[in-house]
């Protein structure tokens, strides 16, 4: 995105502030300030809010979620201290109507000083957190929105600590500031989490786009060849789906922790708080991961079915989609390894077949389809119980290879002329480029039709059986099978001139 323009600060003098999509006028104006106690743990919001005088009351509404993050996290539960008061420092009045919505009676002249704290003091990536030297500020459960008005620009500053330096964002300083931020509406400010502090920070250009690291732990990033792996991975990424969706890029990669989150144009993630990793199989397994999270930006931020956009962050987005989005971005992990170079076929196999055997071998897959598993996440995202593996199958694992199944049967049918990349291809110039919303269930299957020539039922089986899938007679034109020993997808060691081929085409030798 291009750097911001300041922000008028009189509301007289708010202009219309119209964005590609044609928004409407800015009406009012929302200013926050964001301060932190590092030793409590809290960030100090502050929100100065103009509206226009006589408004009367006004209703703020934090989210329950965030987009990436299958959980209801009820956000409002870490606040705390909320109070509301008039220019001269009066108290006004306001009540709170349900669990995430504040009603703030509002002076004559519409303005209003909101305050409030949150707690910060967890280690995932949908929440926010703040330590003596560096914060991660996850911008759902931090700021409230005017409710109903989602699409109005909204302008953060953030007062730091003496010694911290660094803020790093995918949205961009106001031009002329340092610590200053503008997001032309509430879902690009959800979607653009911010690290504090000090930290090592790396800015550079790749293929004409800027590009900013922003790294807790950066201990062997430089001898590991990561930034060079990472551009790789970009490349390869923007040969198959033809360009970047952005204009920038922020990675936020923070110490040892679990779990990554895709942003609009960043990621964040915790990792394994070294790039000294203990064997190689922990740097391709993290490289994938890496590439996981940067493949969202096409596969979920710009190809997403219809029931995730709008957002409505006070409840479930429920979809049966979800296999797509995320599943198939774990397929699409596999193959960016092999497109970009970073890993080996046998090491991008082994990552795959991490996936299988996480699944294949267990009661799970027969009680549960990969289309159900998409539908129920809301109810078993991060749901620990002991008998997971034996009532339900996670679309992690199996949609990454019902992915490669898929791809492998469109491939053969078309004698490789076409494959899944032109359904992904489709997808984004359609629904994404050209007509700027949401596919449905019925749309991907239309798009898979016109890649594979024909009608797919047995593609739609493989995400709707709850029967074991023939794997081996799905990916023997491809050269590969199952090993059950070791429950891992294989290369043939002698496979046939027609399956070399298709090895070759699949980059797997």
């Amino acid at each position: 995105m291009n750097r911001f323009l300041s922000w008028l600060v009189p509301l007289a003098c708010a202009l219309a502030l119209v964005s590609c999509s044609g928004r409407k006028e800015a009406s009012y104006r929302m200013d926050y300030t964001v301060a932190l106690d590092t030793a409590g743990h809290y960030l100090l919001v502050d929100l100065d809010l103009a509206m226009a005088p006589g408004t009367g009351r006004v209703t703020l509404n934090m989210p329950r979620w965030t987009p990436g993050y299958y959980e209801m996290l009820d956000f409002p539960k870490h606040l705390c201290d909320f109070s509301a008061a008039d220019a001269a420092g009066t108290a006004v009045a306001w009540e709170k109507s349900g669990m995430n919505r504040w009603i703030v009676t509002l002076p004559a002249d519409g303005r209003v000083n909101v305050s409030y704290r949150i707690y910060a003091n967890r280690r995932d990536v949908g929440s926010s957190r703040v330590d003596g030297d560096i914060a991660f500020v996850s911008p759902a459960g931090t700021f409230m929105h005017v409710d109903g008005d989602l699409q109005h620009p909204v302008r953060v500053r953030f007062d730091l600590p003496g010694g911290w330096e660094k803020i790093s964002s995918g949205l961009l300083p106001v031009e002329g500031t340092a610590d200053t931020f503008r997001a032309d509406d509430f879902d690009r400010l959800y979607d653009s989490p911010f690290l504090l502090g000090n930290y090592y920070s790396c800015d550079f250009e790749h293929e004409g786009h800027p590009y900013r690291f922003a790294i807790e732990t950066p201990e062997g990033i430089e001898e590991s060849g990561f930034r060079e792996d990472f551009c790789k991975i970009v490349s390869a990424a923007t040969r198959l789906m033809g360009e970047v969706p952005y204009d920038n890029y922020c990675l936020i990669h923070m110490g040892a922790g679990g779990g990554g989150l895709e942003h609009w144009n960043s990621q964040a993630c915790y990792t394994d708080g070294t790039y000294r990793f203990a064997d190689r199989g922990r740097q391709v397994s993290f490289l994938a991961f890496t590439a996981h999270e940067y493949f969202h930006l096409y596969n979920v931020k710009c190809i997403r079915p219809a029931e995730l956009w709008p957002f409505n962050y006070d409840t479930e987005a429920v979809t049966p989609m979800l296999w797509v989005s995320e599943g198939l971005t774990c397929y699409y992990e596999f193959r960016l390894l092999r497109s970009s170079g970073v890993a080996t076929p046998d090491e991008a196999l082994g990552q795959l077949s991490g996936y299988f055997s996480r699944y294949a071998p267990y009661e799970g897959q027969h009680h549960m389809s990969l289309r159900q598993s998409s539908y129920d996440i809301w109810l078993n995202f991060m749901n620990g119980d002991a008998n997971e593996r034996d009532v339900r199958v996670n679309y992690y694992f199996k949609g990454p290879v019902v992915g490669l199944l898929m791809d492998v049967d469109i491939r053969r049918h078309t004698a490789q002329e076409k494959s899944l990349d032109d359904v992904m291809r489709a997808l984004y110039g359609r629904y994404y480029k050209e007509l700027r919303r949401g596919f449905t269930e019925e749309e991907f299957w239309q798009e898979v039709e016109k890649a594979y020539g024909g009608p797919v039922p047995h593609l739609q089986a493989l995400v709707n059986t709850t029967e074991e899938i023939d794997y081996d007679a799905c990916l023997r034109d491809a050269g590969l099978y199952v090993d059950r020993e070791s429950w891992s997808i294989r290369r043939m060691e002698n496979p046939d001139p027609a399956q070399t081929a298709f090895l070759e085409n699949m980059e797997l030798i």
